[in-house]
């Protein structure tokens, strides 16, 4: 395929975005092979082409969006190692879904979001991508009803903890986890969490290319 070779104001011109997620991946310390990074920098070329019309993201650059949204999709990934399902709720234009179902064939991966026009675009990249490992629902969390429950629901920046809690707890299978990726520490959020979830961890995520903080918070059923 061909790489969009496009400068960025904080890195040389010289610098692909097929380098700059190369690299990306090698600090998160994940093994991604040719075909699977090709398919991530076509998700990114499809992400700015939709962008224009259907305004999926504020990020307008690519090569911004390799740190803003691929990476930060992917420090995800050793969290979901043991799990065979994942929900993605409030996925939007598809992250983290897309992204780590690249990453991970063998992890089914339903994306959840009540915009059509979202998941028209989710719909369109997973074809085009080729991932017969996910699928794409366009529902509001509280009315989906699934066949089978998921070993991990996650959001990435999708509701404030408790409506993810409220929302998507009755989601995950027994034993499984809730996965919430945060910006900074958000004290405040787990204090209002409501009951029948505890935090077990909240993990501090080093993310190549940005600047602002990552946390992820993991939650587990009181009764798992």
């Amino acid at each position: 395929m061909h790489v969009i070779s496009t400068a960025s104001s904080l890195q040389p011109p010289s610098v692909s975005l097929a380098q700059l997620l190369s690299e990306g991946i090698d600090q998160l310390g994940l093994t991604l092979d040719t075909a699977q990074q090709e398919k991530l920098l076509a998700y990114v070329a499809l992400l700015a082409k939709w962008n224009k019309t259907y305004n999926l993201t504020a990020v307008r650059e690519p090569e911004r969006m390799i740190g803003l949204h691929i990476l930060d999709s992917l420090s995800l990934a050793p969290f979901l190692r043991d799990a065979k399902s994942m929900l993605d709720v409030g996925s939007g234009g598809g992250l983290p879904g897309v992204c780590i179902a690249v990453a991970m064939p063998t992890l089914a991966v339903v994306m959840l979001d009540s915009l059509q026009k979202k998941t028209t675009f989710v719909r369109q990249a997973i074809g085009e991508l080729g991932l017969t490992n996910a699928s794409v629902v366009c529902e509001r969390v509280e009315h989906f009803q699934p066949k089978r429950k998921f070993d991990v629901v996650a959001s990435r920046a999708f509701a404030e903890l408790a409506d993810f809690v409220k929302g998507a707890s009755r989601l995950v299978a027994s034993g499984g986890r809730m996965l919430a990726m945060k910006g900074v520490y958000p004290h405040d959020e787990i204090g209002r969490q409501p009951s029948g979830v505890r935090v077990v961890e909240v993990v501090a995520l080093n993310v190549p290319q940005i600047d602002g903080k990552r946390h992820l918070v993991i939650l587990e059923m009181d009764d798992a």
